[in-house]
């Protein structure tokens, strides 16, 4: 079907802030943006922006033909992450990947203009299924035949047959070429398969030409994809009610910062990434949410915030929201150590060795093991660089007096602090389960079945507790 064209200058003022989801169905979506090789490319750019402002995290995928017309490096500074260009990341004379220093023809800014790297071992699927929307725009003739004919020629094409996200296409192209039977051929297709399809406006084109194929206005184009977000998320059978539904729960997120003076600081290379997710998952799941964050990124709406930024503004945050919470996630990465003296001035440079005194931090993981009330789920989080992570979870996990700990491999490329992927376990008193190499967003999914579990589990216990007492109290009677 057709998706109804916008006024154009009417952008919906509650698209234009990061307002909740009830307001702006692009608030907190991750919308993928692919961008194909026409002269229209260059509005890609403003539809780019409009996104980013709407509060959706951008995922720029561009094709070959796309970076003659546009720079990655335009759209990587935009918008949640680099552009991507290639299934492959650039592969130097001996065939390991391009090192520093080598040219960069695409204009990525990076010595892999594939964007890809070794963070994404399949990055088409990774793509698909962290995308929430899916917006081609410019959609050229061969992009449309591609897709209609399901051939993957290229990172947007296999994305786009991988996705069970929304796509709105938004065509561009001379009169003629539009006209021709065979687009309007797979044109028909694509929206009897479901795709949305943004027609292409008359005006000026290309050659100063005038006829019907010129791209929408980028206004049009975002309007549009709040729209089929929507009707997507209107249409999404609702999930049922679980163990999470109402229950208040606390997510710390992020690496703390412990200063050595006004300038320079103690701290780790945690994104912020997996805990954020986690505070999605739960929300998502009905569960009431305060994240405390020492990370800078865009929380996911509805989370009730409080940043942090060293160990002890982290406890003090945490255990106080903790007391009257169902559920506690410590997720951040807090720092074990701390300076023991913070300079009010300065430390200026010298020629001479220096050293810093160093204190232990509070361990928060630790008091709200040893505090925490009756049926509350605790959640720990240990990062190793050894491989054992079953073994060192659970010794984390009799340690603290948790329920769950989620023992997670940092230190190597592609997986841990910085990266979309987690090599992790999950394990609870009863067994340990391996998640491999792992998504993020689905780690945050499997850990709140597991807390879930722990939940229906306690409220099973409390009940049997309760039936025992009451069949006690009626024996005593008799």
């Amino acid at each position: 079907m057709e998706v109804g064209r916008p006024a154009l200058g009417h952008y919906p003022a509650s698209m234009s802030n990061h307002a909740g989801a009830g307001e702006n169905p692009l608030a907190g979506k991750t919308v993928l943006l692919g961008v194909c090789g026409g002269i229209a490319a260059y509005k890609a750019v403003e539809v780019c922006r409009r996104l980013t402002d709407a509060g959706a995290r951008v995922l720029p995928v561009l094709t070959r033909g796309a970076t003659r017309f546009v720079a990655p490096l335009t759209f990587s500074a935009l918008a949640a992450e680099p552009a991507r260009v290639s299934l492959f990341p650039r592969l130097g004379a001996s065939g390991a990947t391009a090192g520093t220093g080598s040219s960069d023809p695409a204009g990525t800014g990076s010595s892999d203009p594939a964007g890809t790297g070794s963070t994404e071992p399949v990055p088409h699927i990774a793509l698909a299924r962290r995308a929430d929307l899916v917006v081609v725009a410019p959609a050229t003739a061969r992009l449309l035949g591609s897709y209609a004919a399901g051939i993957s020629s290229d990172l947007l094409t296999a994305t786009l047959l991988a996705t069970r996200a929304p796509v709105l296409v938004c065509p561009a192209m001379h009169t003629e070429m539009w006209e021709h039977p065979a687009v309007q051929d797979n044109v028909a297709l694509l929206r009897r398969r479901g795709v949305e399809v943004l027609e292409p406006d008359e005006g000026r084109l290309a050659g100063g030409d005038v006829g019907k194929g010129r791209l929408p206005a980028p206004e049009a184009i975002v309007v549009g994809a709040a729209a089929l977000m929507g009707r997507a998320q209107r249409a999404a059978p609702a999930r049922p009610a679980g163990e999470l539904a109402g229950v208040r729960a606390v997510v710390s997120a992020g690496g703390t910062r412990e200063p050595i003076d006004p300038v320079r600081y103690i701290g780790n290379r945690s994104s912020g990434q997996q805990g954020y997710a986690i505070a999605a998952e739960l929300l998502a799941r009905g569960a009431q949410v305060t994240l405390v964050s020492a990370a800078a990124m865009e929380p996911p709406p509805g989370a009730d915030v409080v940043e942090v930024e060293t160990a002890a503004e982290m406890a003090d945050a945490v255990l106080g929201a903790a007391a009257s919470a169902g559920v506690v996630v410590m997720a951040a990465a807090v720092a074990d150590y701390r300076p023991a003296s913070v300079l009010e001035e300065k430390w200026k440079k010298s020629a001479a060795p220096v050293s810093v005194a160093l204190v232990p931090t509070i361990d928060i993981l630790a008091e709200l093991g040893a505090h925490r009330r009756p049926g509350q789920v605790l959640v720990g989080f240990a990062a190793e660089t050894a491989r054992e992570l079953a073994e060192l979870g659970r010794r984390k996990l009799e340690a603290k007096g948790a329920d769950l700990v989620v023992a997670n491999e940092v230190g190597r490329p592609g997986t841990g602090f910085g990266s979309q992927y987690s090599r992790a376990v999950i394990v609870s008193r009863e067994r340990t389960v391996d998640l491999g190499l792992v998504d993020k967003r689905a780690l945050a999914s499997r850990l709140a079945d597991a807390i879930e579990a722990v939940l229906a589990a306690s409220a099973a216990k409390t009940a049997n507790e309760a039936h025992t007492a009451e069949e006690g109290g009626c024996a005593a009677g008799t």
